[in-house]
C-alpha cells in the first residue's frame, strides 16, 4: 500500500452560491478514498485577479492521502465537473476551482500538472489561507509580496 502524504488543495468559487460551493468540496474531498483530512483555513473573500466577475470564495485544505498526485488531481477535477466547472477562457469566472498546491515534498513537471503550483506565490487569496493552517509553507517575504491584493477572512 501507498505511503500517506500530506498535500495542500487551495479551494474558490465566484458564480453561483461560492461559500456554499466551497464548503461542499471540502467535504467532497474529504469523502474521496484514499484521504483523511487534517485541517481547513477559515473563508477568505478576495477581488478577482487577472479576471472579472464577483468577488470569490477561497480556502485551503490539508489531507493525507494515499493516492498519487496525478490520481490526487484526477479526483479534484472530477468534482469541479460535479459542480458545473467550465473553462471557456483562461481565468474565466468559475463555480469551482480546485488546485492541487503542494504534494508532500514532490517536485512534478508534467503535462498535466505543476506541483508545487507555479503562480500560489503570486496570489495573496492562496497564502493567506495555506499560511493560516500550514505557516511552514509560506515564507514572510511571499506574504509580503502579496500585500498589496484585496482580501479579507470572512469565517
Amino acid at each position: 500500500m501507498r505511503e500517506s502524504v500530506t498535500a495542500h488543495i487551495a479551494l474558490g468559487a465566484n458564480l453561483g452560491d461560492p461559500v456554499v460551493s466551497v464548503l461542499k468540496a471540502m467535504d467532497d474531498i474529504a469523502a474521496i478514498d484514499g484521504i483523511t483530512p487534517l485541517k481547513r483555513s477559515s473563508l477568505y473573500r478576495s477581488a478577482p485577479l487577472a479576471s472579472s466577475g464577483p468577488d470569490y470564495i477561497n480556502a485551503v485544505v490539508e489531507v493525507s492521502t494515499r493516492l498519487s498526485a496525478p490520481a490526487l488531481l484526477s479526483a479534484l477535477q472530477q468534482i469541479e465537473q460535479q459542480a458545473g466547472r467550465e473553462r471557456p477562457y483562461p481565468n474565466a469566472p468559475r463555480t469551482l476551482d480546485l488546485d492541487l498546491l503542494i504534494y508532500g515534498n514532490a517536485s512534478i513537471d508534467s503535462t498535466a500538472l505543476v506541483v508545487p503550483h507555479p503562480r500560489m506565490l503570486e496570489r495573496a487569496f492562496v497564502l493567506l489561507p495555506l499560511f493560516e493552517i500550514a505557516p511552514q509553507c509560506v515564507a514572510a517575504a511571499q506574504l509580503q509580496a502579496v500585500q498589496s491584493q484585496a482580501i479579507a477572512r470572512i469565517g
